[in-house]
């Protein structure tokens, strides 16, 4: 598998050598949920879930959320955190390339997932999204900006694999996804840049 590894995850998080945790939820979710793009009693999906913060604020505003981690420490600092608010979510560590929901859901928080797969994945994660959500399901996506000089060389540099919105717009094609009209909020509030960008599922 190209890309970073199981083990690669699971030492960032035995470690805490995770410099794309902010300390807190992304400002962005705050202004979704209170915008009314998340309510309950919708269910969603948060991939990448990490030590979560995501799953907590959307599980403290009402809806059903399922966390998904590849690495079991984090799967089990994101159950800590739940613990300690007295919150309740559905974690399973799984891989997001072959994982699949009992059935589909409303919504997906995509914040993390897709710049942390080696883009040679990127299709088949394409292909899960639309999969995992009902006709009509938003996903909410933060796309990490992190260009380098080096890919004028065809150089791929990652995680974080930079999400070029034009590799975006080819992965959810039009056909498939309704897209709002750029300008996409540039958000400065973390380590990485990312533009927040919310695509309704055909």
């Amino acid at each position: 598998m190209a890309g970073p590894t199981r083990d690669f995850w699971e030492e960032r998080f035995a470690t805490s050598s995770t410099p794309w945790d902010r300390g807190g939820p992304n400002p962005q979710l705050r202004q979704w949920i209170d915008g009314g793009e998340i309510a309950p009693p919708q269910q969603v999906i948060v991939p990448g879930c990490g030590r979560g913060w995501e799953v907590a604020e959307l599980v403290a505003a009402g809806v059903a959320v399922t966390g998904l981690d590849f690495a079991a420490g984090a799967i089990s600092a994101c159950r800590e955190m739940l613990d300690a608010r007295g919150l309740k979510a559905d974690l399973q560590q799984a891989d997001v390339l072959a994982w699949k929901p009992a059935s589909p859901v409303d919504a997906v928080y995509e914040q993390t997932c897709l710049c942390a797969l080696h883009p040679d994945h990127w299709q088949a994660y394409a292909r899960q999204l639309r999969d995992w959500l009902k006709p009509g399901g938003k996903l909410l996506a933060l796309l990490a900006q992190v260009p380098s000089p080096d890919a004028e060389h065809g150089v791929i540099k990652g995680p974080p694999y930079h999400c070029d919105i034009n590799a975006v717009r080819a992965l959810f094609p039009a056909s498939e996804w309704v897209w709002p009209k750029p300008p996409y909020p540039r958000l400065e509030t973390g380590p990485i840049a990312e533009l927040a960008v919310v695509l309704v599922r055909r």
